[in-house]
């Protein structure tokens, strides 16, 4: 089974992501680690993605994640993509890259929280600059060996930054749901409850 996961900042799709990737023996794809580490090795992305701050070509970013599949998991079976596709355009492609190996996008969910509430646990990150680690202070406080002082907020974690996010996701992301709801099983949940909740009632909307 092939399953996406999708949600915006600071809805817990990572927690989740981990959580079904451990219980369901899938295979993790997170695109934002991808881009990531392409940016490290191309100066060009890394002028593109953080530095202008804009989107890679939804071609490029569908290369990066599908030869990170050829090189891992060519058969293409029991994947789970965290935050991908984010465009009609990418999960365009996606589909028909897998229906070429016989293989297809199962069933998605949607994390859904309120913009306040991805406000107040985005801005609650802080990075241990040292081993560059990332804390939540509400859900994931550092432990004892952790010098509270020495943690840095990032940019992209600051109020202003976040709206940002929130508002690019409702424009982009929002017309791709609408189509992957008539395309295959979705299930919007409610990403605000405790984490076991919500792991529990994706675990049964996966059985149906």
């Amino acid at each position: 089974m092939n399953i996406i996961l999708l949600g915006p900042q600071g809805s817990g799709k990572g927690t989740q992501a981990r959580l079904l990737t451990e219980k369901l023996g899938l295979f993790y794809i997170e695109s934002g680690d991808l881009l990531r580490a392409a940016a490290k090795d191309d100066p060009r992305i890394d002028e593109i993605i953080n530095k202008q701050g804009q989107l890679l070509p939804d071609a490029e970013t569908f290369s990066i994640v599908t030869d990170y599949i050829n090189s891992n998991k060519p058969e293409a079976k029991n994947l789970l993509f965290d935050g991908y596709p984010r465009t009609i355009k990418q999960y365009e492609l996606l589909q028909k890259w897998l229906g070429e190996k016989g293989s297809k996008i199962d069933c998605g969910f949607y994390l859904n929280i309120s913009d306040e509430e991805a406000v107040r646990r985005l801005s609650a990150r802080r990075m241990d600059p040292s081993s560059g680690k990332i804390y939540n202070l509400i859900t994931d406080p550092p432990g004892s060996e952790v010098n509270m002082d020495s943690l840095i907020q990032r940019p992209d974690d600051r109020p202003d930054a976040i709206k940002k996010r929130l508002g690019w996701f409702k424009t982009t992301v929002a017309p791709m749901i609408e189509l992957i709801r008539k395309d295959i099983p979705f299930y919007e949940v409610d990403g605000a409850r405790p984490i076991q909740v919500i792991f529990a009632d994706i675990l049964q909307k996966l059985e149906k």
